[in-house]
C-alpha cells in the first residue's frame, strides 16, 4: 500500500486522518469507537479505508506497527497505536491520551524475551552470540546494547513461537495473557516494555486549532467509553428512615443523587459502582432496605 502527504486542498476540507489499527487490536478498537459514538464499518475485508458516520474523520487502517511512523511524517495527523511501536520505532510523536485495552482483556500487554522451558539461558546475558527472532528489531538491539550483550536479530514476520529452538535461540514477543508461549513450551526471562495503546499524534496538526480540538474531543469520548468498561449504574427505593444505613453502604464516585418520590416515606437513590462490587453489594443493600434494584450498563463516564 502506497501511502502520500495530504495536500493543500485536502487540508482545506477539514478533515482529521486517523489510524486504526489494522490486525488483532482492529475489533476492539472498532467497538471502543462505537461505544463512543463513533460507527466504523468496513466495506469489505481487504479495504483499508473503512467508513464512519462523522464526515470529518477520514480513517484509515493500518498495521499498528507503521502507524507511529506515517503519524511523525504527517501522513497521518492522529492515530491509535501501542507504546511498544512507538518505542521501536523511535518516532518523535505526541502521546494525548494513555487507552488501556487490548484485543481480549483491558490489561497492557509486555515485550517479553523468552525461550524454551529446557533452555539454559536465564538471563539477557546468556544471549552473548545467539539469534534472536522478533518483530521488535530496534527495540530488541536497545535493550541488548543497554546490557552490553552482542547477539544476533533477526525480523520475523510474527509467529515467532514455533521459532525456539530450531531457528532461533530466543524471541522477543508480545503477550497479553501468555497463554500462547505456555502453548508452545516458552517461558519469560525478561520484560522490555510494558505497553498499552496510546492516541499518537503528529507535532503539526497539534499545533492546529481545529485538528486539535477534534482530536481533544475524540479522547475525552474514547476516555469516558473505557471508563464505562467497568461501571454500572444501580438504581433504588429506599425508605426514608433506612436512607442513612443504605448510603453508608455505598463506595460512589461522587454523592448519590436522592430524589423525592410521590410517597413522602421513600426516596429515589441513583449511583454509579465498579461493575467488579456488584455481585456482594446488592446483597447487601437488599438486607439493608432498598428496594426495586435495577442495574444497568453505561456507554460513557466522563469526570
Amino acid at each position: 500500500m502506497k501511502l502520500k502527504p495530504v495536500n493543500e486542498d485536502e487540508m482545506l476540507e477539514k478533515k482529521l486522518k486517523l489510524g486504526i489499527p489494522k490486525g488483532s487490536l482492529q475489533e476492539a478498537t472498532f467497538a471502543l469507537f462505537k461505544k463512543a459514538g463513533f460507527d466504523f464499518r468496513m466495506s469489505s475485508g481487504r479495504s483499508y479505508h473503512p467508513s464512519v458516520d462523522d464526515p470529518e474523520i477520514a480513517p484509515l487502517l493500518i498495521r499498528p506497527q507503521e502507524i507511529p511512523r506515517y503519524i511523525e511524517q504527517g501522513i497521518l495527523d492522529a492515530g491509535l497505536t501501542g507504546k511498544d511501536w512507538i518505542e521501536d520505532n523511535g518516532s518523535d510523536v505526541l502521546e494525548v491520551a494513555e487507552l488501556s485495552y487490548s484485543k481480549a482483556t483491558l490489561n497492557p500487554i509486555r515485550v517479553v524475551l523468552s525461550v524454551s522451558n529446557d533452555s539454559a539461558i536465564q538471563s539477557v546475558h546468556d544471549l552473548q552470540g545467539k539469534r534472536i527472532a522478533t518483530e521488535y528489531v530496534r527495540l530488541t538491539e536497545r535493550y541488548l546494547a543497554k546490557h552490553n550483550v552482542t547477539a544476533h536479530v533477526e525480523f520475523s514476520w510474527g509467529a515467532c513461537e514455533v521459532k525456539v529452538p530450531e531457528l532461533a535461540d530466543a524471541i522477543v514477543v508480545n503477550t497479553e495473557t501468555g497463554n500462547s508461549l505456555r502453548a508452545h513450551n516458552l517461558k519469560i526471562v525478561d520484560t522490555l516494555l510494558t505497553s498499552t495503546t496510546r492516541f499518537a499524534v503528529n507535532r503539526q496538526a497539534w499545533e492546529d486549532g481545529w485538528k486539535r480540538a477534534k482530536i481533544e474531543n475524540i479522547t475525552m469520548l474514547l476516555r469516558g467509553a473505557l471508563e464505562a468498561e467497568q461501571m454500572v449504574g444501580l438504581k433504588m427505593n429506599v425508605r426514608r428512615e433506612q436512607l442513612e444505613t443504605v448510603t453508608a453502604l455505598l463506595p460512589a464516585l461522587n454523592t448519590p443523587t436522592v430524589a423525592p418520590l410521590a410517597d413522602g416515606n421513600w426516596v429515589a437513590l441513583e449511583i454509579i459502582v465498579a461493575d467488579k462490587t456488584v455481585r456482594d453489594l446488592l446483597p447487601q443493600l437488599k438486607r439493608a432496605g432498598a428496594e426495586g434494584i435495577v442495574e444497568y450498563p453505561l456507554n460513557k463516564v466522563i469526570y
